[in-house]
């Protein structure tokens, strides 16, 4: 019951890798940017004695297509979402999202009709303003960061992925969370990400927060130096029926920094 990514579908925005583990109620694990379903990989093992957990590489990322002219921005995010819950024949499952992925589930739910059981948004992307004056910056400027030489590139990607965290990763963790975008594809996609990022995609769900369809839980890393606590708190305001707790000493990816913590608080709440 570990991750593995041992299949693939295709898509209308290309080839996606996916896996599953376990049985019981369904839940889909939604990863966010950079990152990739690998992110989920230390609180699958445990997810997995009570839930058939799902998860896929979302396409850009990870295992999936990474191609020229591909479109991946929140738009299309939302809309595969809802395709993947079909494809997996996924009537009402529980979900867990993380960054973006809380934007790519909040349109599949608002916008494209997708029903949960149970919904868990942690350290999301799903509110203005988002993205540093970094990530603009990138994305005003992409052709000249998609011609940096290799070697330069691997030491952006390093040290963005390092800034978002507040306590070390397993070196491993770095490593296969740095991998996806080296190859030449890899960082293609990467700089891309940040041409399509519209923060027009969360605006068009925002005022849709209050009608949510299914108990909901808001879990934020306190010391997130991507995406503060007040965006938190500023989110639990705009869906008052929703449950928030916070992971003290955990940044952006509490998956990885406090798995032990995630679990605890995640398992308490779907088990009800």
């Amino acid at each position: 019951m570990e991750w593995t990514l041992d299949h693939t579908v295709n898509s209308p925005a290309g080839s996606l890798a996916f896996g599953s583990a376990g049985s019981g109620p369904p839940l889909v694990l939604a990863h966010g940017w950079p990152w990739s379903s690998y992110a989920w990989h230390r609180v699958i093992p445990r997810l997995a004695e009570r839930f058939t957990v799902h998860w896929y590489d979302m396409p850009g990322y990870g295992r999936s297509a990474m191609s020229e002219g591909q479109r991946t921005g929140l738009d299309v995010q939302g809309e595969i979402f809802a395709f993947m819950l079909d494809h997996l024949g996924l009537d009402r499952p529980s979900i867990v999202a993380h960054d973006f992925g809380g934007a790519t589930t909040l349109r599949a739910h608002l916008l494209h009709g997708c029903q949960y059981d149970r919904y868990v948004l942690m350290n999301v992307v799903a509110m203005r303003p988002w993205g540093s004056d970094f990530f603009d910056h990138v994305g005003r400027h992409v052709e000249a960061f998609t011609g940096l030489p290799p070697h330069i590139h691997e030491a952006l990607v390093r040290a963005y992925i390092q800034g978002a965290l507040v306590n070390d990763l397993h070196s491993a963790d770095l490593e296969a969370l740095v991998e996806p975008w080296l190859s030449e594809a890899g960082r293609g996609s990467f700089y891309r990400q940040f041409a399509q990022a519209d923060e027009g995609f969360t605006a068009e769900v925002e005022p849709m927060f209050g009608d949510l369809r299914c108990p909901t839980l808001i879990l934020w890393g306190e010391d997130d130096p991507w995406i503060p606590l007040e965006r938190g708190r500023a989110l639990h305001e705009a869906m008052q029926d929703a449950e928030f707790k916070t992971l003290p000493h955990v940044g952006h990816l509490p998956q990885l920094e406090a798995p032990d913590a995630v679990l605890n608080q995640i398992l308490q709440f779907l088990n009800r």
